[in-house]
């Protein structure tokens, strides 16, 4: 999926081959998502990206510019891949979060960390991180919001605060994740099912009677 928009990189990152691009954005997801933006080295992340770290420098300019950079860029990847999956969410709340973690899945088996640093974003503490991206493009949290306000709740009465029942499913999603990306080898089909177990539970929790 090509991600338009991010021009606070140099734009010729995009004439790169997919393969490269995909490294070098992997490798930074990667790294922020497990040490934050102070304790990431770029010595680390060129050595996982398998470039130079004049390159890293020539295309982002700084390390700032490239966590915004991928902050942006995350952002809009996933938004764009939950719109291109969901076309419609006024539908059952459950049926809804099936439907976009079909999409997250997606998301993860090209760039497996993604959704994991937009989470390490949030607890961010790092003025120079922070700095580097206080004025977003774009913010997924905001379209995760609109899809589930559009989703149908009206046949679970024990359902008190959709908030909190989405709540509930990030931290279980987040969680999965974390431990499944510690694996020797990420499985997403895996962690996909476990999650659906979940979300099959809380589902059966909410109607009944």
């Amino acid at each position: 999926m090509c991600v338009e928009g991010t021009g606070i990189m140099n734009e010729k990152f995009f004439d790169l081959k997919k393969e490269k691009q995909d490294r070098m954005i992997n490798a930074g997801l990667k790294l922020f998502a497990l040490n934050g933006y102070h304790h990431a080295s770029t010595d680390e992340i060129v050595l996982e990206a398998r470039i130079s770290k004049g390159l890293l420098f020539h295309y982002f300019g700084s390390k700032a510019g490239y966590y915004a950079f991928l902050f942006n860029y995350a952002n809009r990847f996933t938004i764009l891949e939950l719109k291109s999956g969901i076309r419609d969410a006024t539908i059952d709340y459950f049926d809804l979060q099936r439907q976009i973690l079909t999409q997250e899945i997606d998301i993860v088996r090209q760039y497996p960390y993604m959704l994991h640093f937009l989470e390490s974003v949030k607890m961010e503490t790092d003025k120079k991180g922070l700095a580097a991206i206080e004025a977003p493009e774009e913010v997924s949290d905001d379209y995760y919001e609109y899809l589930e306000n559009e989703a149908q709740l009206g046949g679970y009465l024990r359902v008190m605060n959709a908030q909190h029942l989405s709540g509930m499913l990030y931290y279980v999603k987040m969680g999965l994740l974390r431990r499944y990306l510690a694996e020797p080898e990420f499985r997403p089909d895996a962690y996909k099912q476990e999650v659906l177990d979940y979300i099959n539970t809380l589902q059966q929790m909410a109607a009944a009677l």
